[in-house]
């Protein structure tokens, strides 16, 4: 019966992920990363092992989810609220407590680090410190070095 959820969790969570964007799909990948990868893990070595495995899954699923460039904030995020959900939800209600804290955990943190990839590459410049003024100095001939050395005569 535990396995039946679970199956079913992973499914409804695959389905919805095809319409969501790209935080939410990157959130969603991180809640059912860390649901399977706790089942796992406590399958394996107990509730050490639930927690490993909560936040291997997480970063996995966080990292799968994800959009190209906000795939590392991802992981880290979904592996570290995994883990740490993981923890909460075992102290608090055992093992089907453990699984549900690593879905919100990872799905959580896998949402906000994909958020915060986000933000990080709209502020920055990318490494390109002049663009803005590539041409400022241009005098309409388009000479490239030579600009200021050549004289235009009619």
């Amino acid at each position: 019966m535990k396995y039946s959820s679970i199956l079913l969790l992973s499914l409804s969570l695959i389905g919805t992920s095809a319409v969501a964007g790209d935080d939410l799909r990157a959130g969603l990948g991180g809640a059912l990363g860390g649901v399977v990868g706790s089942a796992v893990g406590n399958a394996v070595g107990g509730s050490t092992g639930s927690t490993i495995g909560a936040g291997i899954g997480g970063a996995a699923g966080g990292a799968v989810g994800a959009k190209r460039g906000d795939k590392t904030e991802a992981a880290i995020g979904g592996g570290l609220g995994a883990a740490g959900g993981n923890i909460l939800g075992n102290a608090v209600g055992g093992s089907t407590g453990a699984m549900v804290g690593a879905a919100l955990g990872g799905g959580a943190g896998s949402a906000l680090g994909s958020s915060m990839g986000d933000s990080d590459d709209r502020h920055s410049s990318g490494g390109r410190r002049y663009e803005g003024r590539r041409y400022a100095h241009d005098n309409g001939l388009h000479r490239g070095h030579h600009k200021k050395h050549w004289k235009h005569r009619d």
